[in-house]
Order: structure tokens, then sequence, then C-alpha cells
């Protein structure tokens, strides 16, 4: 199975996997595909740490680093990045902490030792983003993804002198040919339906538009694809390939909980929200007492990026430590109703592979 982008990173399958997991990237990149490690919630010495054991598990194979780099957040270009916490803390309400408090304490969420503290801002900023890029790039990685926004043009610049291809994500057109304008190798085109920061496009419709706008720059479809039937929709849209993230959050290999795994198993569909509880931006995630807080009448509305991450990293923080059962919740796309059962990463692409390989046979048919 060859396209111009598995030409282009020299892979079997063009297959892309999103997970903060190393150990799923790994068995990605060995199955044929290229595993993208997640950043964001790693502090620079732990990517460091991330990222030279992958080099040593990989086994040369490609993979990929995944920042976040957003175009708009609070207090954008004002920042000293040596007092970067303390001046976005100052913009965070007092009513809204409150409020905070009010939803732990409805669902007796304990608190945390004294001696025990949440990350409140890592990579929500550009600022914080750049040490993250420096660190990938002083690895063998084959490709820097951006999300929320274009990366900023010496970043395009950087990773390019390093022979680094660069991606980033979209959730329009006019968003995308943006990217291109700055020089981005790659548009990821991601639908509606996909788990995480998404737009309001479905994929069906998203990915055909920015074909048409970006060609002959190579798309990746995203949102909705768990299977060889969709990736196969996906590459008859004109996509080169697919950009994949929950299916891998019950795969054997996966960091998650025994408790999220075995949400994520239950859920339907229909249980995942759109909400802004979580970042501040609309972020797909699994629907549970949490979101719905925040999304309610009461709620005193959400903050901007990372502002609302700030106020609410705490909070995550002790609902997984004590895995609250209401609130313990994961970015998760609507693709969730088919996750029902835990198999290894190269079962999943083997899967993948040969339900897509009997689809286009079968469509080949009908052409016949």
């Amino acid at each position: 199975m060859q396209s111009a982008i598995c030409e282009m990173f020299g892979i079997e399958l063009p297959i892309f996997a999103f997970s903060h997991c190393r150990d799923v990237v790994c068995e990605v990149s060995k199955a044929g595909g290229l595993g993208v490690l997640g950043a964001l919630y790693f502090t620079p010495e732990e990517l460091e740490t991330e990222l030279a054991w992958i080099d040593e598990h990989i086994g040369g194979k490609p993979y990929g680093v995944d920042v976040v780099m957003p175009a708009s957040y609070a207090g954008a270009g004002n920042l000293d990045p040596s007092n970067m916490q303390d001046m976005l803390s100052e913009m965070i309400p007092q009513s809204h902490r409150d409020y905070v408090k009010q939803v732990m304490d409805k669902y007796h969420v304990p608190e945390l030792p004294a001696d025990e503290k949440p990350r409140s801002l890592l990579g929500w900023t550009e600022e914080g983003a750049r040490p993250q890029v420096e660190i990938a790039l002083s690895h063998p990685i084959k490709l820097l993804v951006n999300a929320l926004g274009p990366p900023p043009k010496d970043i395009v610049d950087l990773a390019h002198e390093n022979s680094v291809k660069v991606a980033a994500l979209v959730g329009r057109t006019d968003q995308a040919l943006k990217q291109v304008e700055q020089g981005v190798d790659i548009i990821v085109a991601q639908g509606y339906e996909a788990g995480g920061h998404t737009g309001e496009i479905a994929s069906m419709v998203l990915t055909p538009e920015v074909v048409d706008a970006v060609s002959p720059v190579p798309v990746l479809c995203a949102g909705g694809i768990g299977s060889g039937r969709q990736m196969a929709a996906a590459m008859a849209l004109g996509a080169d390939g697919v950009w994949t993230g929950s299916i891998w959050l019950t795969t054997t290999e996966s960091d998650m909980t025994p408790m999220m795994i075995d949400k994520l198993l239950k859920a339907r569909s229909n249980e995942t929200v759109r909400s802004r509880s979580l970042t501040g931006k609309p972020a797909r995630q699994l629907k549970t007492g949490w979101t719905e807080a925040w999304d309610g009448p009461e709620s005193p509305g959400t903050l901007q990026m990372p502002l609302q991450f700030m106020l609410t990293s705490d909070a995550y923080h002790r609902i997984n430590k004590f895995q609250i059962p209401e609130l313990v919740g994961a970015p998760v796309g609507q693709v969730v109703g088919s996750m029902n059962k835990r198999k290894p990463v190269k079962e999943v692409i083997f899967e993948m592979v040969e339900q897509f390989v009997e689809t286009s046979q079968s469509l080949e048919k009908l052409i016949s």
C-alpha cells in the first residue's frame, strides 16, 4: 500500500497515529505506519526522557512529535517566559476558582497531599511549546506537527533546516490555506467527529474541500477513523493517508487507567461532547459530570486558553489520582462507539489494512 505520503517518509502504510503513550508510538511505527508523540503534557525534561526511550526502542523507524502553539490565547505576545505562570494566574477570576471548589465538593473529591503539586501550564502557549520543539528537533524525528493555528514561520524554517517535515491540523479550508502559506508540508483535515480540539465541519465534507484547496500539498483525513472501511472512504475523498488518535486509547499498550479504559470500551458514539471545559477551546471528550457542570446553567463560563486548563489542572489531577467514576474522562472522538475490545496495536493495524483491501476490492467489483 503506497501513496505520496508513504514515499515522503519511507513508510509502508499511510496510517499516522497520535498518542501521548510512547509504547503506542513505537508499535505503530514498527508495524509500518508513523507514530506521533503528543508532547503537550510533558515538561521539557520529561519529553527528553520520552524521546530518548523511543529512539532506543523504535528500531530506526520514523516517528514524529506533536506540539500545541495556538494562534490565539490569553496574553499572546505579551508574556514574559520567566514570569508567565504568575502573569496568567492573575487573569483567573476568583468566581471561577470558587466554582471549581463547588464541583469538587459536590463529588467529594479528596484534596492532594501538601507536597504534591499539579501541572498548570506546560505547552498551551507558544512560549511553553518552543522548548519542546527544540528538544524534539534534537532527536531523529521525521515529522513535527502543530495544532490550533499556523506554527510560527521560524519554527517551520527550523524544522526544514533539520530535514523534518511539518504538518498542521485544520478544521476549515481557510485555515488550510494559511498553513500552506506558512510553508507547512502536510495538512491534517480534522472533522467534527474527532477527539480533542476540533471544528464544526464533518470529515465527509471537510476532507474533499481541503484537498481541492491545497492540492498538490498532501492531506491526511482525521476524525472518526478506526477501521479499514473508514480509511478507504478517506482515500476516496482524496486524502493521501489517515490521521488516527482515539483508537489507540484502548489498545493493550495504552497507558490509560483501567477505569478509563473500561469507560471507553462501554461508551457509545453519542456519549461524547464538544466542550470548552478542558482547555477553553472546543474539544471533543467523553461526557462526564465534569463536562456537564461546565456546560450547565450554573457554570460561570469557561476561560480563554490557557487560563481554563490552569484553573482546572488541580481538579483534573485530583480526579485522576483518586479515580472519581463520575468525573474521570478523556478526549476521545465519536469513533469510541466502535472501540469495544482491547487489542494490541499491531492487531488494530492488521485489521485496518485487511478491511481496507477488502473494501477497495468491493468497490472495484462495483465499477466492473
